[in-house]
């Protein structure tokens, strides 16, 4: 039997790749490890985050699935995503002392969260 190890990739369907590349170029603050004229990938740590154009039908927006991506201070990411006009989709939760999270909209209507440890993860 297998087990789930941990996110490695998430896709998001979307109208204009271009648009979305570029947009997601300044939110991550990295250029895509891969593109074409209707996929693109960005690798973030063991993960990947891959952009659809040929999806968008089949990939419901903000009521779908929401994968959070870790960073180190959710405060300043969220006050840089402010700055950027990027609307926050749900208020900073703290769960059981370990976790922040918070989910945001992307202009597409894809909901993306990010997620900050306060205590070292649990071993997996």
């Amino acid at each position: 039997m297998g087990q789930i190890l941990g996110l490695r990739k998430t896709v998001y369907g979307v109208a204009n790749i271009t648009e979305a590349v570029a947009w997601y170029t300044q939110v991550l603050e990295q250029k895509p490890s891969y593109e074409s004229d209707s996929y693109a990938a960005f690798s973030i740590g063991d993960c990947e985050l891959g952009l659809n154009a040929d999806a968008r039908s089949a990939i419901s927006r903000a009521d779908g699935v929401v994968a959070y991506w870790q960073v180190l201070d959710l405060a300043a990411q969220i006050e840089r995503l402010g700055t950027m006009g990027v609307r926050q989709h749900t208020d900073v939760e703290e769960v059981s002392g370990r976790v922040l999270m918070a989910s945001f909209l992307d202009p597409y209507g894809n909901v993306f969260g990010l997620i900050e440890y306060l205590q070292t993860p649990i071993e997996r």
